[in-house]
C-alpha cells in the first residue's frame, strides 16, 4: 500500500505541507495546511493553501480529510479554509482538549470557546483506523511536543509532524506547556518500532549547517540510525537531559502567540468583538524566560 505523496514548502514558516492520495481511487487528504499571516499587519492570506486546493483540482482527486498533526505554535492551520473549498473532515488528536484547556486559560478566552475538541469533526485516539480512498490509515498517539501530538500512517506513509525532524537536525522541542522530553523519547521509540522502510513525512525543516536544501522526506531506519538527537545508540536519560538543556536556550517561535489562539479553534480566528473586528491576544509575561530574541527564520520549534 503505497500512496501517492505531494509536499508543499512554506519558506515563511518553514513548514510542509502534504497531500497523500490513493492513486486508484483518487481520494486524498490534505495534512498540515498553512494560512499565511503578516504578523506586523495582522493579515492573513490563503497563497499556500491555494497552491494546495489547485493541484487537488488539477489531479481531479477527491478530499475525504483535513488534518492536523497538532496545535502548530509556528502557523496559523488552514484547515477550515480548505475544508470549505474542498470538503472533507477535519481532524485532530483527541488531547486537543488538553491543550484547549491550558491555553484557553493563558488567553483568558470566554465561555464561548468550548475546550472539548468540538471545533473539529474528528478526534483521534490511540489505535484509531480511517481511511483515505482504499488506503488504510492508523493514528499513532506521540505526545511529548504537545499533549496532542498524532503520527498519521496511511500506507507505507507516516506524517510525524513535529516530533522527528531530518535525522541531521534532530526533534522537537519539549518545553511548550504541556510538553514533556521523556514522553517525546517515548513516542519517539513508538515511531521506530514501525518498519525499517517506512516513509517518515516531516513538518519542518530548518537547514541545518552544512546542507544547502530543504528536505522532508527520511525513513524509519534513516532515523534510528542517525538521527543526531536520539537514535539506536541513545538511551532515555541521556535524551532527556540533552532536551532538557537545549530547550533552556531557545526562545518562543515568532508566531506562537496569533498561531496557537487560531489552532486551537480548528483554524478559526477569535469571534469578533462588539465593534466587529477580530483581535488577537498578546498574554505579557506569560510564555518562556527572557531570551536574546532569535532569528526570524530561527528553529522555533527544535
Amino acid at each position: 500500500m503505497q500512496p501517492e505523496v505531494r509536499s508543499f514548502f512554506d519558506q515563511n514558516t518553514n513548514t510542509v505541507s502534504y497531500v497523500i492520495f490513493d492513486p486508484s481511487t483518487r481520494r486524498c487528504a490534505v495534512i498540515d495546511p498553512v494560512l499565511d499571516f503578516d504578523v506586523a499587519a495582522a493579515r492573513t492570506a490563503t497563497k499556500s493553501a491555494d497552491k494546495i486546493i489547485a493541484y487537488i483540482h488539477e489531479e481531479e482527486l477527491c478530499c475525504e480529510w483535513v488534518l492536523d498533526t497538532h496545535v502548530h505554535a509556528d502557523h496559523l492551520s488552514a484547515l477550515p479554509y480548505v475544508q470549505q473549498k474542498l470538503g472533507g473532515k477535519i481532524g485532530i488528536g483527541a488531547k486537543i482538549a488538553v491543550t484547549q484547556k491550558v491555553f484557553g486559560k493563558i488567553f483568558n478566552a470566554g465561555t464561548e470557546f468550548e475546550r472539548d475538541g468540538s471545533q473539529f469533526d474528528r478526534l483521534f485516539e490511540e489505535g484509531d483506523r480511517f481511511s483515505v480512498g482504499d488506503l488504510e490509515a492508523r493514528v499513532i498517539h506521540t505526545p511529548g511536543h504537545t499533549p496532542a501530538c498524532v503520527t498519521y500512517l496511511i500506507g507505507d506513509a507516516a506524517f510525524v509532524g513535529d516530533t522527528l525532524f531530518m535525522p541531521d537536525y534532530g526533534t522537537a522541542r519539549a518545553d511548550f506547556p504541556g510538553g514533556d522530553a521523556r514522553t517525546l523519547y517515548r513516542s519517539i521509540r513508538k515511531i521506530f518500532a514501525l518498519p525499517d522502510e517506512t516513509r517518515l513525512f516531516v513538518c519542518h525543516d530548518y537547514l541545518p549547517e552544512g546542507r544547502d536544501e530543504h528536505r522532508w522526506e527520511t525513513t524509519v531506519g534513516d532515523q534510528k540510525r542517525g538521527n543526531v538527537h536520539v537514535n539506536e545508540q541513545i538511551g532515555e536519560n541521556e535524551f532527556v537531559a540533552m532536551r532538557e538543556e537545549r530547550d533552556a536556550t531557545l526562545g518562543m517561535p515568532r508566531l506562537i502567540l496569533p498561531s496557537i489562539q487560531v489552532n486551537i479553534r480548528a483554524g478559526h480566528l477569535p469571534p469578533p468583538e462588539d465593534n466587529g473586528t477580530v483581535y488577537l491576544k498578546l498574554p505579557v509575561n506569560i510564555l518562556g524566560e527572557p531570551q536574546t530574541p532569535p532569528e526570524e527564520t530561527g528553529p522555533g520549534t527544535q
